[in-house]
C-alpha cells in the first residue's frame, strides 16, 4: 500500500509539471503567439478607448520595441534604461556605416545603459519583480524612428523566461526572477547602424539564436535549462532581422530561417542544411509561418517576395516546383504575417491590407487600404474571426477576418504610439506603446 501511495504521489506530481508547462488560453509566451502564428487562443474586447475597458495602465522606463510575453498571472517585458553617466566620444563607425539615406543612427552610443527584465502581474499591473540583466555601453546606436536596445523580444516556456539583448547576452530566469544562467556575445555590426532585434526561438528546450549581420554571420543553438552550446553554423548572410521558425514535417522538426541571401532550412539537431532558397529581397524581417506543409517567407523592401515552400524540399530549390508559388505585390515590409483558416494575412509599412488563400497564393483582397493614412511596424495579431492591426498613430483598427475585407472597429488611445506586437490572453490585450504597458480587458 505503502509503495501505490509513492507511486501515486509520482503520478500526481508529473501530472501538475505538465500542466505547469503545457501552454494554455491565459498564455502568450512567444511574441507571435502560442503556435507561431499571430493567432490567440482566447478572446479579446472589440472596442476600447482611454475611458472604456482599460483595466490598467503602467509607465515603463527607458526605451524598447520589444514585445510582452504571458505566462499565467505573470507578464514579460523587456526595457532598456540609460544610466544618465557622461557619454565618451563616440567609437570609430562601424562597417556599416552611421545610417541610410542621410538619415544619422539613434541611441547614446558609449553610454551605459541598463538592459532590464520587469515582470508585472497580468490582472493588476502591479510590478512583481525587476532584475537589471546588465549595465553596458552599446557600441552602435539604432533606427532613429524605430530602433531601440531592447528590440528582441523575450521567451518563457513557463520554467524559465529568456531575456535576449543580443549583443549585450542573453539571460535566462526562473519566473521568480532569480538568474539560472547567462551567456555573453560578441559585438553585432549591423547594417546602417539600424539595430539589432531578432528574438529567440525556444522549442523543446532549445533556444536557437539568430546572428545575421555585416560580418562573421552565425546561428546558434543552446540548452535552455544550462545555456550550453549545442551546435552552431555560419552563415553567409548580412543583417536580416526575422525569426526562426521550428517547423514540423514528416515527423521531424526543422528550423527555418529566412534572410536576403537565401532562406535555408536545418536540422533542429544537428544544424545541417535540409535545402535552401533564394529570392527574398534585402533586409528580411517579418517571421516565417507555416501551416505544416509550406512555410510562408517574405520580404518587402528591395526586390519584394513572398514564397510558400514545401517542408518537404532537399537540397538547392532553385527552379524547383518546391516553391509553389510567390507574390510581389503588397508584401510587408517590416510586420509578420497571421495565418490562419488557410488563409495569409498581412499589411504594409503604409497601411495597405492584404488576404490570400495560403494554398494557391489567390488574393481575396489585395492592399485594401485601411479606413485613413497609417503608419505600421507591429504585428497583426488574429483573435477569434478578427484581425487586430496596432499603428504608429495610436489606433488599433479590427477588420474581419475572412475573404471580404471589413472594418469592425477602430480604437484609439490618445498620445500614444504602438510599435510593438501585442499580447492576447485570457480575454485581454496587452498593448505596449512607446511610454506604457495597458491591458485592455
Amino acid at each position: 500500500m505503502r509503495r501505490y501511495f509513492f507511486l501515486s504521489l509520482i503520478l500526481l506530481a508529473a501530472v501538475v509539471c505538465l500542466a505547469a508547462s503545457s501552454v494554455g488560453d491565459d498564455d502568450w509566451p512567444r511574441w507571435r503567439g502560442p503556435a507561431d502564428d499571430g493567432m490567440a487562443r482566447g478572446d479579446a474586447p472589440l472596442t476600447w478607448s482611454d475611458n472604456e475597458h482599460v483595466a490598467w495602465k503602467k509607465a515603463l522606463p527607458g526605451k524598447g520595441n520589444s514585445s510582452p510575453v504571458i505566462w499565467a498571472n505573470k507578464i514579460f517585458i523587456t526595457t532598456a534604461i540609460p544610466t544618465g553617466a557622461p557619454a565618451p566620444p563616440p567609437p570609430d563607425p562601424a562597417p556599416g556605416g552611421r545610417g541610410g539615406r542621410g538619415m544619422p543612427s539613434a541611441g547614446a552610443v558609449g553610454q551605459d545603459h541598463k538592459f532590464v527584465l520587469m515582470c508585472f502581474n497580468r490582472n493588476t499591473g502591479d510590478l512583481i519583480w525587476e532584475r537589471t540583466a546588465k549595465v553596458a555601453a552599446p557600441h552602435e546606436g539604432y533606427h532613429p524612428r524605430y530602433g531601440s536596445y531592447a528590440s528582441n523580444s523575450p521567451v518563457t516556456d513557463g520554467k524559465m523566461v529568456y531575456a535576449f539583448f543580443g549583443s549585450r547576452g542573453i539571460f535566462a530566469y526562473d519566473l521568480d526572477g532569480k538568474l539560472v544562467w547567462q551567456r555573453d556575445f560578441p559585438p553585432q555590426r549591423m547594417k546602417l547602424q539600424f539595430g539589432e532585434g531578432a528574438a529567440p526561438t525556444l522549442d523543446a528546450g532549445v533556444l536557437y539564436l539568430k546572428f545575421d549581420q555585416e560580418r562573421d554571420s552565425l546561428l546558434l543553438a543552446l540548452d535552455a535549462r544550462t545555456g550550453k552550446g549545442l551546435w552552431s553554423v555560419p552563415r553567409d548572410e548580412q543583417t536580416s532581422w526575422s525569426q526562426p521558425l521550428v517547423a514540423t514535417f514528416g515527423g521531424k522538426k526543422q528550423l527555418i530561417v529566412s534572410a536576403s541571401g537565401k532562406t535555408r532550412s536545418y536540422d533542429t539537431a544537428t544544424g545541417k542544411l535540409i535545402w535552401e532558397a533564394a529570392g527574398l529581397g534585402a533586409n528580411v524581417i517579418p517571421a516565417p509561418v507555416s501551416d505544416g506543409d509550406l512555410v510562408y517567407v517574405m520580404s518587402g523592401y528591395q526586390r519584394p517576395k513572398l514564397q510558400a515552400i514545401r517542408l518537404s524540399a532537399q537540397g538547392d530549390l532553385a527552379g524547383s516546383d518546391s516553391i509553389v508559388w510567390t507574390n510581389d505585390r503588397g508584401n510587408s515590409y517590416t510586420a509578420s504575417p497571421v495565418l490562419s483558416g488557410g488563409k495569409l494575412y498581412f499589411v504594409t509599412d503604409n497601411g495597405m491590407l492584404t488576404c490570400l488563400n495560403a494554398k494557391t497564393g489567390e488574393a481575396f483582397y489585395q492592399q485594401q487600404r485601411l479606413p485613413k493614412p497609417y503608419n505600421f511596424k507591429a504585428s497583426p495579431v488574429g483573435v477569434k474571426d478578427r484581425l487586430y492591426l496596432s499603428t504608429e498613430e495610436g489606433d488599433v483598427v479590427v477588420v474581419k477576418m475572412g475573404e471580404k475585407y471589413e472594418v469592425l472597429a477602430t480604437n484609439t488611445l490618445n498620445d500614444q504610439s504602438f510599435i510593438a506586437t501585442p499580447a492576447v490572453a485570457g480575454g485581454s490585450i496587452y498593448l505596449r506603446s512607446e511610454t506604457t504597458l495597458f491591458c485592455i480587458r
